[in-house]
């Protein structure tokens, strides 16, 4: 498993928190947890019995519903635009 670069951690910053720098927003937060997500659920479905990567990814999981939960309460317009760039159910 391969982490996520800089330049790209960046870029996710900037597209949804407004500056590469602002690594403490909460949307900021949600798309890179999103994206590594994505990337853990395409592994596993060439490695179905790597247990590890399971187990951390239902950690990952769990922590953006948290997240997600956080947002809805204190802004439900951001909540939603959220959940419509990201393709998130809900």
């Amino acid at each position: 498993m391969s982490t996520l670069s800089h330049e790209v951690k960046a870029g996710i910053f900037k597209e949804y928190s407004g500056d590469a720098k602002n690594t403490g927003s909460v949307q900021g937060q949600i798309a890179l947890l999103t994206q590594r997500i994505n990337h853990i659920s395409d592994h596993l479905q060439s490695k179905p019995k790597d247990h590890h990567n399971r187990q951390a990814l239902l950690k990952l999981v769990g922590k953006r519903k948290k997240l997600l939960q956080y947002l809805a309460e204190r802004d439900i317009q951001a909540y939603r635009a959220l959940i419509e760039k990201l393709n998130l159910r809900k």
